[in-house]
């Protein structure tokens, strides 16, 4: 720590009692100076001949013949005025980054310029700031910190731009430049320890970019804020560090924060502080991490944040949203919503990821020929395969919570919807699990949730899992049990039908002879089916493998079936030959096939995808996957 030594007579400045300070002089005391609740007994002539404040105070009391003065409102209280009394006897005073603010002041209130004694102390203290204080990095930021008592005359005097810019500076300046003393406790990156492989040996670097993140985090919301903004505003430092610095911050002020525990003891306190790291964050995506962007919305959220604030963290997420988890997205709703996890917010950050591809605009290039100009923020494929995955995961997550309404998990399902998926397993997995935490919906509501589902999409394991799922209706299973025999047709190398127009069928109400069979018909194929139902339909699946529709009574004659089985084959047979559905199927082997049920606009599957036709021949075919 810098040091500045005034004055080179012995100190004589002596205490009676707590609040009674003195010189130990053969003269006898004529002055009495009151600094808030001490009394120095001092005398006239040293504190007079630099002081034209206490020229003029003196000078009215000795009009009224008192020989006492008051200047409670002094900067610095009573340790300053002794520091400006000392240097006024020639007293061996010492001035340091703690003390060097409150003294600069106290002279300023006390009046000691030059004008009245040459090298008086205002002179004194400031050669001492700008010659030591403020090329030292450390006691820059501790002289910053001393200017929070003193804050109106600081301002004033430039003491705290001057104390800002000097800090600002430092950390500003090139890495190989830095060869001071920094605190940085955290983990540095490989290059910046000279471990890099790449570098043979050779240290380039041994500074990490953001050396001065740590003593930053000492200072008082309000000083570090300005501290940040004054190097933004310099333009040397890159986002990243910038981003960096406001989550050690937030991290520093916030115990637990790093792990999402959120702890805030004074609301009134904690609410600024995360406002002002909000504020900080830099507008370039990727300055910090989607996480951290996550930490500072759930915060927000408990410490009831104003709007425009979540609204921010809601822009920046939906920018990154490809680098969330789904436990980054489980935000705890608001007490008295109903809900575990506030589902909104989450759809809100959607709507501005998706926004992101809207950054293309037809624009007439030469020869009057639209072009797509495409910006830097367009959407590319694999980010929306990312978030589709994310979606699914918290979909299956929030699908746990037996107050969540179908209607939200519907509405966050479809905004995804035709984002490109290799498969449909972890979007089943999540309306399974709503199915199974939400057993009392409707047929209609059955119905309508199995329907963002694309059987096709299925994996052979998630196809075995749904085959004898008992909370899906019967149609589905149906349709999973035909794709289930299309890749087996596809593996043995025997021709692979597109989905006849039968099973779309079941996904319509035009079959059936009558608008009350019809109806009847449509809610059998809506309900969950029974273990019964499931064993009946695989083995009617299974005879109609073998032959191709004409063992259907084989399957039905076996002493072995008990008296349920027969009933539920009895019911399916009577579902499924109602428009000898799977005899077309298989009738449909060796010429044109119909739509898959995926591709109609009534389907379990994605309803956006155009009609494929197969060709007659078997080498023109294709497997549905």
């Amino acid at each position: 720590m810098k040091y500045m030594k005034l004055g080179s007579k012995p100190d004589t400045f002596q205490t009676d009692g707590n609040n009674v300070r003195y010189v130990a002089s053969e003269l006898a005391s004529d002055i009495a100076v009151n600094v808030g609740d001490v009394k120095f007994y001092l005398h006239k002539f040293p504190l007079l001949s630099k002081s034209a404040s206490l020229q003029k105070l003196v000078s009215n009391a000795s009009e009224g013949n008192c020989d006492e003065v008051d200047i409670h409102d002094i900067p610095g209280g009573p340790s300053a005025f002794e520091i400006c009394a000392k240097f006024c006897y020639g007293m061996t005073v010492t001035l340091n980054a703690y003390n060097v603010i409150s003294a600069r002041c106290a002279a300023e209130y006390l009046g000691m310029h030059e004008s009245i004694e040459k090298g008086n102390l205002i002179y004194k203290i400031d050669v001492f700031l700008n010659s030591s204080i403020f090329r030292s990095w450390k006691d820059s930021i501790i002289a910053l910190q001393t200017t929070k008592s003193q804050s109106r005359l600081c301002e004033e005097l430039k003491l705290f731009s001057h104390c800002i810019d000097a800090v600002a500076s430092r950390a500003s300046v090139d890495v190989s430049r830095v060869d001071w003393s920094y605190t940085y406790n955290r983990k540095k990156l490989p290059e910046e320890n000279g471990n890099d492989p790449t570098l043979n040996g050779i240290r380039s670097r041994t500074v990490p970019k953001d050396w001065w993140v740590e003593d930053l985090c000492e200072l008082e919301v309000d000083l570090f804020k300005r501290v940040v903004v004054t190097i933004k505003n310099k333009g040397i430092v890159s986002s990243d560090v910038i981003g960096e610095a406001a989550k050690a911050y937030a991290y520093r002020r916030f115990p637990g924060f790093n792990k999402g525990v959120f702890q805030f003891n004074d609301v009134s306190k904690c609410r600024p502080i995360l406002d002002t790291v909000v504020w900080l964050l830099p507008s370039e995506k990727g300055s910090v991490s989607c996480s951290f962007l996550l930490k500072l919305l759930k915060a927000s959220i408990s410490l009831d944040s104003g709007e425009m604030v979540k609204a921010e963290l809601v822009k920046k997420i939906g920018q990154q949203l490809e680098e969330a988890s789904v436990n980054d997205l489980l935000i705890r709703a608001a007490d008295g919503e109903g809900t575990i996890y506030d589902a909104r917010v989450v759809q809100k950050i959607l709507e501005v990821f998706m926004m992101r591809d809207k950054d293309s605009e037809p624009q007439l290039e030469d020869g009057d020929e639209i072009q797509e100009v495409r910006r830097p923020g367009i959407l590319s494929e694999a980010s929306k395969l990312m978030v589709a995955k994310l979606v699914d995961g918290y979909l299956t997550e929030i699908a746990k919570d037996p107050n969540l309404p179908l209607s939200t998990f519907v509405g966050l399902a479809e905004m995804v919807s035709n984002f490109p998926r290799p498969g449909h397993d972890s979007l089943y997995r999540a309306i399974d699990m709503y199915l199974k935490e939400h057993p009392g919906i409707s047929k209609s509501e059955r119905k309508r949730i199995c329907k963002l589902m694309d059987c096709k999409k299925l994996s052979v394991d998630a196809c075995a899992h749904a085959v004898q799922n008992e909370r899906l209706p019967l149609r589905v299973v149906v349709q999973v049990l035909f794709f289930e025999q299309v890749r087996a047709n596809a593996s043995s190398g025997s021709s692979t039908p597109d989905l006849p127009k039968a099973i779309r069928d079941l996904n319509s109400t035009s079959y059936g002879s009558s608008r009350s069979a019809t109806t009847n018909t449509e809610e059998d194929w809506d309900a969950a089916a029974s273990a019964e139902e499931l064993r009946a339909l695989r083995g009617e699946l299974k005879a109609l493998r073998m032959g191709n529709g004409g063992t259907h009574d084989k399957v039905n004659g076996g002493d072995t079936k008990s008296h349920a089985d027969r009933a539920a084959m009895n019911k399916m047979k009577g579902l499924l030959m109602s428009k000898r559905l799977f005899s077309k199927i298989w009738s449909n082997k060796g010429g044109q096939g119909e739509n898959s049920g995926s591709d109609s606009s009534e389907s379990l599957g994605s309803a956006n995808l155009e009609e494929a036709k197969s060709t007659p021949s078997r080498k023109g075919r294709h497997s549905v996957s």
